[in-house]
């Protein structure tokens, strides 16, 4: 069964990102234990701020017809999900800030649980800490289990971030590989927890 890994990269730079580098290397990692990986950059979406309608509250579809709800149909399909900012001014990006802002509904119903996850942030010199922390605080409000983090400070030099590269692809490694392992030990004992191996069954995480 083969681990499905989405990154969110929430830089306006997209492809020119040292961040959405981290993330690559964090997918790099995963693919090389065997998940497929895929990159989003959230600047090339069309991603409506929040504007508390409620719409979603009482309906549970926004009144918005953008690009977010494909985006969270595919974030449901992955088995792993890596958020990824720069630090802007102490925190995530404008572009991930409305992106997340729109996903309350999917926290509400934390449609995202038993998923697992990490999150990795840039910048030049502080507040990288702040910001994977509130990444992770993020995937943890959708359900998601987050692994580690990773953060990175430049100081100016954008080469500094390939020395982190080994640190990101074990990261990779030990997102693609998390479910894989408690699934061996779920099946191992089904005989005798029955209800917790159908549970599995049940969610899809065995078949």
């Amino acid at each position: 069964m083969v681990m499905k890994i989405l990154a969110l990269h929430g830089s306006p730079q997209t492809i020119r990102s040292t961040t959405r580098k981290l993330a690559s290397f964090v997918l790099e990692g995963a693919a090389e234990a065997g998940a497929e990986t895929e990159m989003i950059d959230l600047a090339d979406l069309r991603i409506t701020p929040c504007t508390d309608c409620e719409g979603c509250r009482m309906t549970g579809t926004c009144v918005f017809e953008d690009d977010v709800p494909e985006l969270l149909s595919r974030m449901r399909e992955a088995d792993g999900i890596v958020f990824g900012s720069p630090v802007y001014i102490d925190n995530v990006t404008g572009q991930m800030k409305i992106f997340f802002d729109r996903l309350a509904d999917a926290i509400h119903y934390q449609v995202l649980t038993g998923k697992y996850g990490c999150a990795v942030a840039v910048t030049e010199k502080s507040g990288g800490d702040k910001v994977v922390a509130y990444l992770n605080h993020v995937l943890n409000y959708l359900g998601v289990i987050s692994v580690s983090d990773i953060s990175i400070a430049t100081l100016g030099n954008s080469e500094a971030i390939n020395g982190a590269e080994p640190d990101a692809r074990t990261l990779g490694k030990i997102l693609a590989e998390n479910r894989g392992y408690f699934r061996t030990i779920v099946t191992e004992n089904r005989d005798f927890r029955t209800s917790e191996y159908d549970e599995w069954v049940r969610r899809g995480w065995i078949k």
